[in-house]
């Protein structure tokens, strides 16, 4: 998949070396650049240089993950996910994964730059996906980028073989978005955009792993803004970061599982041998999901969360959260306690998805971030670009200055302590401040659960 729009090649002359994008009628394109290399079970090496021109006229390939070799097509939320966002998607899979899709103005210098985070629950996701097309955010000035991470138990594996060679263990997909992070903010000038001026912006556990993040202050200076869209907030216990010692045993039936007897055994099988074992870990135990997510490494994550959320980052903060999420009351309540603690910019998305029954569900508003409706089969209608303009148009204006607000758009109201929680309500009926409907959220999520094809 490539850009729509007409096209032209083009070419950039970077401090890493040369590299052949597209220009389009909106902005100029770049994709599939490597931020880093790693080899199974290591941690990221930045890349510094390239021979030659680079090609960034493709995505590049994605994390291998489970979905890619066992589909589950039987399974209804599954199909349903896939015809939202990947239908027709030709993906490539390599563990050689680790690259940027980048969007730029067309005569950029020095703007705004969004760094985006997919979700896909830790175990599955790429940065190419329908929605995540950065072109209508370059024409509105900023440079977008989108993020390719190791998931699933390329990304979250921990064994005491890691911790005594790195003095940490686990945690490979967020110390990926920590590398592409470090490598935008060194050679995104570039691209034309601002090393200064980023914002972190993520969805579901893109959104869970930004909140990491802003839990560290060893990350003080790398970004400016953070924007979590259903998933900011402290999450109930069972769905907290473990300690990595605490998870050792399961890696290690892992591997078992896989049919190997070590750590170096499983560096060496074929990649399909991991995915087996995957399901074989899904048989055994009911509690794999808990264990295929980011840890206490006492480095990225130096302290339990229930801990280090009390003294987060000091930065601009947006969070959104869906009236249809299978959890929307737990991530409107989580989600609106974190932004009074901290003024957050806060919207509830509440309109109805079109074409089914699923409502406003789980990430439906991604495509009116990304004004990337007409990417859809759904019958999208003015309502639905009128707000999908106005997102766009918010977070534009977030990128900027850290504040939505801007002309032609509705007043948008930070939240603060000691005060109801004000949100900005993204409606059939207009987009307006408001509260919280939690009455509606619960019965949405008890009567319509996860979205179905």
């Amino acid at each position: 998949m490539t850009p729509s729009d007409p096209v032209r090649r083009i070419r950039l002359d970077t401090a890493c070396g040369a590299l052949e994008g597209l220009e389009t009628e909106r902005c100029r394109v770049f994709l599939g650049v490597p931020y880093a290399h790693a080899r199974r079970f290591a941690y990221a090496e930045p890349v510094e240089r390239w021979d030659g021109v680079l090609d960034a006229t493709r995505f590049g390939p994605a994390c291998p993950q489970n979905r890619a070799v066992h589909e589950h097509l039987e399974n209804p939320t599954r199909r349903f996910y896939k015809r939202e966002f990947r239908e027709g998607l030709e993906a490539v899979y390599d563990e050689d994964c680790l690259n940027l899709n980048l969007y730029a103005p067309k005569e950029a210098r020095r703007c705004p730059v969004v760094l985006f985070i997919h979700g896909g629950g830790f175990d599955s996701g790429m940065n190419c996906e329908g929605p995540f097309d950065g072109s209508a955010l370059a024409a509105r000035g900023i440079v977008t980028v989108f993020v390719n991470y190791r998931v699933g138990v390329l990304g979250w594996l921990t064994h005491r073989e890691l911790r005594a060679a790195y003095g940490r263990d686990g945690n490979f997909g967020l110390d990926d978005m920590l590398t592409a992070i470090r490598w935008v903010r060194a050679h995104i000038a570039d691209f034309g955009g601002d090393a200064d001026n980023l914002t972190l912006l993520g969805q579901s556990a893109g959104a869970i792993s930004i909140q990491l993040l802003c839990l560290s202050q060893a990350n003080a200076g790398l970004f400016r803004r953070a924007a979590m869209l259903s998933g900011a907030g402290l999450f109930p216990k069972f769905a907290r970061p473990k300690r990595a010692e605490d998870t050792h045993a399961y890696w290690e039936q892992f591997i078992t599982a896989a049919g190997c007897r070590s750590l170096d055994e499983l560096r060496a099988v074929p990649v399909r041998r991991l995915f087996d074992a995957v399901e074989a870990m899904r048989t055994l135990r009911r509690d794999a999901v808990c264990h295929t997510m980011p840890v206490v490494d006492g480095l990225l994550l130096p302290a339990p969360a229930d801990e280090l959320i009390r003294s987060p980052l000091p930065a601009d903060y947006l969070i959104g959260f869906t009236s249809n999420d299978m959890y929307a009351p737990l991530l409107a309540h989580i989600g609106s306690r974190f932004g009074k603690a901290n003024g957050a910019y806060i919207y509830h998305f509440d309109l109805d998805a079109p074409g089914d029954e699923n409502g406003a569900f789980h990430s439906s508003d991604l495509r009116y971030v990304f004004e990337t409706l007409s990417g859809s089969w759904r019958p999208y209608g003015a309502r639905d670009h009128e707000a999908s303009a106005q997102l766009a148009g918010y977070l534009a204006n977030f990128a900027r200055r850290g504040d939505p607000n801007g002309p032609g758009l509705p007043p948008w109201r930070r939240t603060r302590r000691g005060l109801g929680t004000d949100v900005l309500h993204i409606a059939p009926d207009g987009t307006a401040m408001g509260r919280t409907d939690y009455g509606k959220l619960t019965r949405n999520a008890l009567c319509k659960g996860e979205p179905k094809a």
